[in-house]
């Protein structure tokens, strides 16, 4: 089973930015294949700047376990949040070594539509994460256009990720020796973008 995290820096649990990222992992993954665990920061945020903390530590390492992981911010100030920030903050240079990820950020319109691909996605590439595809912004506006949103941008990036697939296994044909994360399968079944 995959492990898919979806890490959410929004300040107000259960927002509409959850939705976003609970509904993108819908739609890229086929039912039954993955095993989700969704952590809320908004749920966390007392213990975000705690030092040592056994719970920062768990929940720091289940997103570095990752296979999939799904990061997911409300613009703030033309960026992510600083609670995301902070988490992310604890991780050392290449803490998400082997993490394939995809930047998620909401906002009010698209006035910052940029903020996703210039600020967010370099931070996971800073990480260590591998971020193969383009983000994901979206207009909170549009709350009632969410699945065609989401199924659009899964139906354009799910194509990018099958043209990497021959690439991904030529290398590791060639480099056998090459580290696989514990889980990965080359034959991994992703939605055709109708949904799962």
């Amino acid at each position: 089973m995959l492990k898919i995290t979806i890490l959410v820096g929004n300040p107000k649990p259960q927002s509409r930015t959850l939705k976003l990222a609970e509904t993108l992992v819908d739609e890229l993954l086929v039912a039954g294949t993955y095993d989700l665990r969704v952590i809320d920061l908004a749920e966390h945020s007392s213990h975000i700047f705690e030092w040592p903390s056994p719970l920062m530590a768990e929940l720091n390492q289940a997103v570095a376990d990752s296979d999939l992981l799904v990061v997911a911010s409300p613009t703030y100030k033309a960026t992510y949040t600083g609670l995301l920030k902070g988490f992310l903050d604890r991780y050392a240079a290449n803490g998400l070594r082997g993490v394939t990820a995809i930047p998620v950020m909401t906002g009010a319109d698209l006035s910052h539509s940029m903020g996703v691909d210039v600020n967010l996605r370099p931070l996971l590439v800073e990480l260590g994460a591998s971020v193969p595809t383009k983000g994901l912004y979206f207009v909170t506006g549009q709350m009632e256009k969410l699945d065609e949103i989401v199924a659009a941008w899964a139906a354009e990036n799910l194509a990018v990720l099958r043209l990497l697939q021959p690439l991904v296994l030529g290398m590791l044909g060639k480099n056998p020796q090459v580290d696989v994360p514990a889980g990965a399968d080359a034959s991994v079944t992703v939605s055709n973008g109708a949904g799962a």
